[in-house]
């Protein structure tokens, strides 16, 4: 084969070859997941809240909440994590069900008081149905939904749990079980119940499964986790036990029906652990200085999401197959299908084709082993905001290699945090993967209102770039704000500041990943087609023009006024400029004429609000009567045709 050939891939995406400069997320995102809720059928777990005329009045008691909180897991995992399992345990329940089969039926081994409502699978269309039957439709929830009148035995429930993930999701990497009870102490006066209990949980911590307590403290008691489950929640994960864990919080059922929605309350604690941790890169050394070493692992605190990645399928057969794709490579001038060990990996360099074997480009990419060695140390106020490449990497320290490594680690941390200092580091992610510079940054502990855990201690490894990565600035000519017109927009600023001055992600999901999602969940459970997308994103224009509107017009005088001085001095008046100011000193006497000549009164515009017709008038029109009315009449023709329908609305 000449060396002047030249080959085309009808792929190129898919070449195996392509440089591996980055850590593989490949693992960290395909990673099965299987989630059992197991939720309390206790008397207290069902009772309702009274009634109560609040808007955000809580309706629902904590076993209906629970399993809401599951439904719309359910809804999201159907779609976004479609090889994800999730099933639904009740226990404390008068009747015994498992794996289909009623408590007669299995004899010996039987689970009583534990009722599989769904089995722990692949979630369904039929599945996400039945459940919303069961939440919505209270003759069918009351005939399940009955408390027995025998305690349960939490040895029972969590034998039970092992039975399912080991028959279901032997082989997955990552197996969870929530529990969602108000009650701290199940067994309190015996002893060889609460022994049987931890020892059915250590069972489950060897299986590799991680038990999650969903704690609900009821009017007048609140949840300790130290009577009971002390014993039988591990703070750390059996696959990983290194990895930072954080607390649930207790929810709090309502006594009177106001305040905060225990479903909400729920949701809040339950989509905060959805997710399930993994490291992205595991025992790393870090090098702090010579001779000394300690061990740290990675973590993807933040990923942008996407929508499941589209597939296609044949029709032919009995039912739907996924039909999946085949890669070729091909010479270019014959078509010819080649051979993976037929071809070279080449780089153009002066109009020529430079090829590499896969050992010499082994060998051109290896700048050292893995490892993330300190460099020296810098004010944290040198790190410019500009200078982040890439998502940055939560890094927490582990044991495994280096014994130690979590005192060396947190010193280093609060040492950095105290005297606001970052270390700048050589980092290099795994083998053959490009050298890169990057900032440790060390991290405070963040909690929630209720005092949980939102963020724990830790450090951030953010990748700084190179010389190369910089390009050359663009020439412009700055024209520095005068102080009055800065004074007027920080009054603007102040007014339209985020709740506690904070940007809170969990506040705003993406509009257009959920509308995705809703529109297949749509059509997979065919329910009735939503109108438009529910955007959180979108600025709530009534709120700002109540807060601002007043400061934005004058900082919109203000810049007119110092915008015609700064001509004045600079002499950069243009003629159109000039000639806008001549014509609307030629045009104000008409428009007051036609103002005059075509107002409305309140009751003509509310004919034309109900009419849905008040941007058929002029924007004079518009402005002279929210003048009259003593509103703001600045703003474009929609805004103002806002302003007046608002008004209406207010009335």
């Amino acid at each position: 084969m000449s060396d002047s050939q030249r080959w085309t891939s009808r792929d190129d995406e898919a070449d195996d070859d392509d440089e591996d400069e980055e850590v593989d997320e490949t693992g960290y995102k395909s990673a099965k997941d299987a989630v059992l809720f197991a939720i309390d059928v206790s008397p207290s777990m069902l009772r309702v809240p009274p009634a109560s005329n609040a808007k955000k009045a809580d309706t629902d008691s904590p076993t209906s909440a629970a399993l809401k909180c599951a439904y719309a897991l359910m809804q999201q995992r159907i779609i976004s994590n479609p090889n994800d399992m999730m099933g639904i345990l009740l226990f404390g329940t008068e009747k015994s069900k498992f794996h289909g089969e009623e408590q007669t039926s299995r004899g010996g081994l039987t689970y009583p008081h534990c009722y599989l409502l769904a089995d722990l699978d692949v979630p369904a269309a039929e599945d996400v149905k039945a459940l919303r039957s069961l939440v919505e439709d209270e003759k069918e929830s009351k005939s399940v939904l009955i408390p027995s009148k025998e305690p349960v035995s939490m040895a029972n429930l969590l034998f039970c749990a092992n039975q399912v993930f080991t028959t279901k999701a032997p082989n997955f990497a990552s197996r969870r079980l929530f529990i969602v009870t108000d009650n701290d102490d199940p067994h309190k006066q015996d002893k060889a119940l609460r022994s049987a209990a931890t020892i059915r949980a250590k069972d489950l911590y060897d299986l590799g499964v991680i038990i999650e307590l969903f704690p609900i403290s009821q009017p007048g008691h609140q949840f300790d986790r130290e009577k009971f489950y002390g014993d039988i929640i591990y703070g750390s994960s059996p696959t990983d036990p290194d990895a930072p864990t954080a607390t649930a919080a207790a929810a709090k059922a309502s006594s009177t029906g106001d305040g905060i929605s225990l479903l909400n309350s729920l949701l809040s604690s339950i989509n905060s652990k959805s997710v399930a941790r993994r490291a992205l890169f595991s025992n790393l050394p870090l090098e702090i200085g010579p001779g000394l070493k300690i061990s740290v692992k990675g973590y993807i605190i933040f990923k942008r999401q996407e929508p499941a990645r589209s597939c296609y399928i044949w029709l032919g057969g009995e039912k739907p197959q996924i039909a999946k794709g085949i890669t070729t490579q091909m010479a270019e001038d014959t078509a010819r299908p080649v051979e993976k060990v037929e071809i070279k990996k080449a780089y153009k360099f002066g109009g020529e084709q430079i090829s590499f074997t896969a050992e010499e480009i082994s060998r051109i990419r290896y700048f050292g082993d893995p490892t993330i060695r300190i460099c020296g140390f810098k004010p944290l106020s040198l790190l410019p905001i500009w200078a982040s490449l890439k998502q940055s990497t939560f890094i927490y320290p582990s044991e495994e290699d280096f014994v130690g490594s979590t005192r060396v680690f947190s010193a280093l941390q609060q040492k950095l945090l105290k005297d606001e200092k970052m270390a700048v580091a050589w980092y290099i992610a795994r083998r053959n993967a490009a050298p890169v510079i990057a900032a440790i940054v060390p991290g405070a502990e963040k909690v929630g209102e209720n005092e949980e855990q939102v963020m724990p201690p830790g450090m951030w490894l953010v990748p700084l770039p190179y010389a190369d990565d910089i390009r050359q600035n663009p020439e412009l000519s700055l024209v520095r704000a005068p102080d009055s017109l800065t004074d007027t927009m920080r009054k603007v600023v102040q007014q339209l500041q985020l709740p506690k001055a904070q940007y809170d992600p969990m506040k705003y999901p993406n509009p257009a990943l959920q509308w995705h999602y809703r529109i297949l969940q749509t059509l997979a459970l065919n329910e009735e087609m939503p109108v438009k997308p529910e955007d959180k994103t979108v600025p709530k224009y009534k709120q700002i023009d109540k807060r601002v509107g007043e400061y934005a017009i004058d900082w919109g005088q203000e810049l007119e006024t110092q915008f015609n001085l700064w001509q004045k001095e600079h002499g950069t008046a243009t003629k159109r400029a000039a000639s806008s100011d001549a014509s609307s000193a030629v045009k104000k006497p008409k428009r007051a004429a036609e103002s005059s000549k075509h107002d409305v009164d309140d009751s003509e515009m509310r004919e034309l609000y109900n009419a849905n017709k008040v941007n058929k008038l002029t924007v004079p029109v518009l402005k002279g009567w929210l003048t009259s009315k003593d509103l703001p009449s600045g703003g474009n023709k929609s805004v103002l045709v806002e302003r007046i329908e608002g008004y209406f609305e207010n009335k």
